[in-house]
């Protein structure tokens, strides 16, 4: 019996630290565009260097 309350106790130490890392995701943002990774790839590279050299 004492085995069943050992793991309920460790079970709730483990879902209290799941839903602290939660928690703090959302606090700091990770959550907040889930749009634009999905499109990422469709956007053109402003960065990326024009070659025109064809020969």
């Amino acid at each position: 019996m004492n085995v069943i309350f050992l793991l309920i106790s460790f079970s709730l130490l483990i879902a209290g630290g799941f839903l602290g890392a939660f928690l703090w995701a959302i606090k700091d943002g990770q959550f907040e565009d889930d749009y634009s990774p999905s499109v990422r790839i469709l956007y053109d590279d402003k960065n990326k260097p024009e070659n025109n050299d064809k020969k």
